[in-house]
């Protein structure tokens, strides 16, 4: 009796479902129009918008580093030993002051013997001129006393020279470093005795992309900042742009230079930098409209219905902003929301519909 009440139930339900399906709602699907009903399933919605130019002021972000405006290591052309020191660590000097003398005593006996030499030689010279003239000498005689007396001469020039070379002096005016010898010490050619550098305006070296470097001239403002400094911000102007671009960073080198009168700035020292230049008109897009593809950008443009798939050209970038170069214009609408559901061709339901769509503000 349970299998007849289960076979039962069983046709029962199989006769609704024949029921439905074939006199019910069934035969009102058959009965839409099947263009009408496979036209939305196929549309995707999406919201589209027109790219509009905005004021997009140059703005670049970057690390640099601080250079003295001149900088000097303080060396010896000669080995010999330190006589006088002048100069005390971190004093301001200026173009010229004696900063190290060197034992001289020899370079002075031999100035003095090539002195001598100059003044007898020249005494012959006069003396054979008033024999010259009454034929007492040869022209030839002459020639060789005046070659003596000019050799002799530079003799003298560097006699003298090299008596200057053990004196060492300041080629400008800036702050000497730290002092390396001591009196009485040896110095070797080339050996730092100390340092100089020219603080009153510091050099900021810094590298841009070089999609600005169409943008980058003298003159431009920058703000910079030091860990030294948190609550201190440095204005400065850029002052060159190297004529190189680096190969493998794609990067220029700016140099800026900075007010320094304070001497808080020091070479070496980090800085983060904004470099700012008057606000221009860009063309702008949300960064969702953009579809990225191996190394190259989309976005789809609604036209007639459908979304259709453009290559666009990408400039600056700003929070939630890209700018476009090239592939669209502010009359196309551009698809900046739904992006994921579509190819090239597919049917879109423009939110609000195409005429409503409105432009980036």
């Amino acid at each position: 009796m349970n299998r007849n009440i289960v076979a039962v139930a069983l046709a029962v339900v199989l006769g609704a479902s024949a029921w439905y399906y074939f006199g019910g709602a069934g035969s009102d699907r058959r009965q839409a129009p099947d263009g009408v009903r496979a036209g939305v399933a196929r549309a995707v919605p999406v919201v589209a918008a027109r790219p509009a130019f905005k004021d997009f002021p140059l703005q670049v972000e970057a690390l640099g580093t601080v250079r003295a405006k001149e900088s000097v290591d303080i060396t010896s052309k000669v080995a010999d030993r330190v006589a006088a020191i002048h100069f005390e660590e971190g004093k301001q000097v200026k173009r010229g002051d004696v900063l190290v003398e060197l034992d001289n005593q020899e370079a002075r006996a031999d100035l003095a013997a090539a002195e001598a030499a100059e003044r007898d030689s020249r005494s012959q010279y006069k003396r054979s001129q008033e024999l010259f003239q009454t034929r007492a000498l040869s022209e030839a005689q002459l020639d060789q006393l005046e070659a003596t007396m000019l050799a002799n001469q530079a003799r003298v020039a560097a006699a003298r020279s090299r008596l200057n070379d053990r004196i060492i002096t300041a080629p400008f005016n800036g702050r000497v470093g730290l002092r390396n010898v001591s009196l009485g010490g040896l110095v070797s050619p080339g050996a730092v005795i100390t340092t100089l550098d020219d603080l009153s305006v510091v050099k900021l070296d810094f590298a841009v992309p070089e999609l600005f470097l169409a943008k980058l001239e003298p003159g431009l403002t920058i703000e910079a900042q030091s860990s030294a400094y948190p609550d201190m911000t440095f204005k400065g102007r850029v002052d060159s742009v190297d004529t190189r671009v680096d190969p493998t960073t794609r990067a220029v080198v700016v140099r800026a230079l900075i007010d320094n009168r304070n001497n808080r700035l020091r070479p070496g020292m980090f800085m983060t930098l904004k470099l700012e230049r008057s606000a221009g008109k860009a063309l702008m897009l949300p960064e969702s409209a953009i579809v990225p593809e191996d190394t190259k950008q989309f976005v789809f443009v609604v036209a007639d219905g459908r979304a259709h798939k453009r290559e666009v050209t990408l400039g600056r970038r700003r929070p939630g902003e890209v700018e476009i170069l090239e592939g669209v214009t502010e009359t196309d609408f551009v698809v900046i929301d739904g992006t994921l559901s579509l190819h090239d061709g597919t049917a879109v339901a423009v939110r609000d519909g195409e005429p409503g769509a409105q432009a980036v503000s």
